[in-house]
């Protein structure tokens, strides 16, 4: 098929021509455009997501005790709770991606983050309602951890799709950096109230505007998201809305004839999304800690690391285009095992701006051996009919398994005086992915992706 044919998929499906040929200009200014609409939701519902950890230790004491010396395992254990959500929210909306479009998905899934943000920014606190504050918090967070089940899946789906097929490693790392962006937001925000409120005015009503910040930049992503390309094609979709196709978003089909490469999601996701939240939640909660008293020092170093890991996805993107996948996450994993103790260990004791600030993006070079492919590695590993499922269910049973919980954990461990334990978990974890990576990944094999679009690697 030509691209004057069928106008409307973001790249041609079917089988690949008999000789691949370099993308056209035209092909890459469309791919660049909606790469851009469509991460611009994932921005935004990573900075919802990341509010919350960002905010809070100040609006902790609006919904729970601050007598109580648990509150603040409450606090993290609701975020780790509203990742049972995921897998859930994966299902729904990769069932839904695959049948009704990316599009549609996306654009619902930024419209559930949206409310939710809303709802958490106005929501009376305990003084006034009780009980019901903690409850309504955790019904918001529960829908927004269904949303975000479902946006990873169909935003990972449509950016590896969306892409052209030699930079499919390049387009696809923008979902790390929007994600990654979403947190650079929660922190920026925080860092330009500190500038105009004091401690107590951003615990009193601060934290409630960085809410609803989240909720009305949905608004103009929703606009956009309408506006973008659709990556299946017209006949997948009519074929559904016929009757005629029953198993695309089918869990059946998944399980039945997938199921090895799910498995594979989940282990690849496993020790990479432990890491993730290890390196880019909690060590920044360390770095708060050790520069408490040292005005905004704190802040200034996690938004410096957090916008260092933003800018570096691309490159990692590029190298894997070059090098293939298998290596750079062979990177990660050796890094990851190898780093990680000595990374919690020093920011735990932190006094140094400088060395912070280096020790840190270190780790986060490591991290983006993960971060900058993951989402291109999952789609590679199924076809368009089951992709958004497959991608999504993978990568939620992982996240919510091991990168949920990681904060809550952390913080029980430093409670009990057992952090050394912590750090032996993440290690382990990332270990294990490594051996998956070494001995279950194929570097530049023809994947379900180079069947559908043209081979990735010549």
């Amino acid at each position: 098929m030509s691209e004057t044919t069928t106008p409307e998929p973001v790249v041609p499906k079917g089988q690949p021509p008999a000789t691949e040929t370099a993308s056209s200009r035209a092909a890459t200014r469309r791919a660049v455009w909606n790469t851009l609409r469509g991460s611009s939701g994932n921005l935004v519902e990573w900075y919802d997501v990341y509010v919350y950890t960002v905010f809070a230790s100040y609006f902790e004491s609006h919904f729970f005790d601050s007598a109580d010396k648990n509150s603040t395992v409450y606090v993290y254990a609701i975020f780790a709770v509203t990742f049972l959500m995921r897998p859930v929210g994966s299902w729904f909306f990769g069932r839904y991606a695959d049948r009704r479009g990316r599009r549609a998905a996306l654009t619902f899934s930024v419209s559930l983050m949206a409310a939710c943000s809303l709802v958490i920014a106005i929501v009376p606190g305990r003084e006034t309602i009780g009980v019901g504050a903690a409850v309504i918090l955790i019904l918001c967070r529960l829908v927004q951890g269904f949303a975000t089940g479902g946006e990873y899946g169909a935003s990972a789906t449509y950016m590896s799709e969306a892409a052209t097929r030699e930079r499919r490693g390049f387009f696809s790392s923008f979902q790390y950096v929007t994600l990654v962006g979403g947190h650079v937001l929660a922190q920026l925000t925080l860092l330009v109230l500190q500038v105009f409120l004091d401690k107590q005015e951003i615990s009193d009503f601060g934290w409630r505007i960085a809410f609803f910040i989240g909720g009305v930049a949905a608004v103009v992503v929703f606009w956009l998201r309408r506006s973008m390309d659709e990556s299946l094609t017209e006949e997948q979709l009519d074929a559904v809305r016929r009757g005629e196709d029953s198993e695309s978003g089918s869990l059946r089909e998944l399980l039945r004839n997938h199921w090895w490469s799910l498995l594979v999601c989940f282990l690849v996701t496993m020790g990479g999304t432990l890491a993730f939240y290890t390196y880019s939640v909690n060590a920044p909660a360390m770095v708060k800690t050790a520069f408490e008293g040292r005005g905004m020092t704190a802040t200034w170093i996690n938004l410096a690391g957090l916008v260092f890991l933003m800018v570096l996805q691309p490159v990692g993107g590029l190298i894997s285009d070059r090098v293939g996948r298998k290596p750079v996450l062979v990177f990660f994993g050796i890094g990851g095992v190898l780093y990680t103790w000595f990374l919690i260990s020093f920011l735990q004791d932190a006094t140094s701006a400088a060395a912070t600030i280096l020790v840190t993006c270190v780790g986060y070079i490591l991290l983006t051996g993960y971060t900058s492919i993951n989402a291109i590695v999952k789609a590679e590993l199924f076809p368009s009919h089951i992709r958004a499922l497959g991608v999504g269910i993978g990568y939620a049973l992982a996240n919510s398994a091991f990168g949920g919980t990681a904060p809550m954990i952390y913080q029980a461990a430093k409670n009990g005086g057992h952090v050394t334990w912590f750090i032996v978990y993440v290690t382990v974890v990332v270990f294990a992915s490594l051996l998956v990576y070494l001995f279950l990944l194929k570097n530049k094999s023809e994947t379900a992706l180079d069947r559908e679009q043209g081979r990735a690697f010549g």
